[in-house]
């Protein structure tokens, strides 16, 4: 755990992070906050399947072999197939 991840609590692992918060409140350490400002990317959305689990199981195998993520693998499989699929019918 970097040492600038846990000012407040003082931990030096998630361990002692948990263990701290799970009896300690933000009021107690209220004053030592500051006010942050970031944005948050509303438009990224993301839509689930249900997958069959012994075919999740081979798309995951499949994508560790190809050194990408199950997710990726499948975008990449579906974007190919869709656009296939737009080219018989037009």
């Amino acid at each position: 755990m970097a040492e600038n991840k846990s000012s407040l609590s003082g931990s030096r692992s998630y361990q002692e992070l948990s263990e701290y918060w799970e009896n300690h409140s933000l009021a107690d350490h209220w004053d030592e906050t500051s006010a942050v400002e970031f944005e948050v990317d509303a438009q990224t959305s993301s839509i689930y399947f249900p997958v069959d689990k012994v075919l999740a199981a081979q798309i995951r195998e499949a994508a560790s072999s190809h050194g990408v993520s199950a997710e990726t693998l499948l975008n990449l499989w579906l974007q190919q197939r869709v656009s296939e699929e737009f080219k018989k019918a037009g």
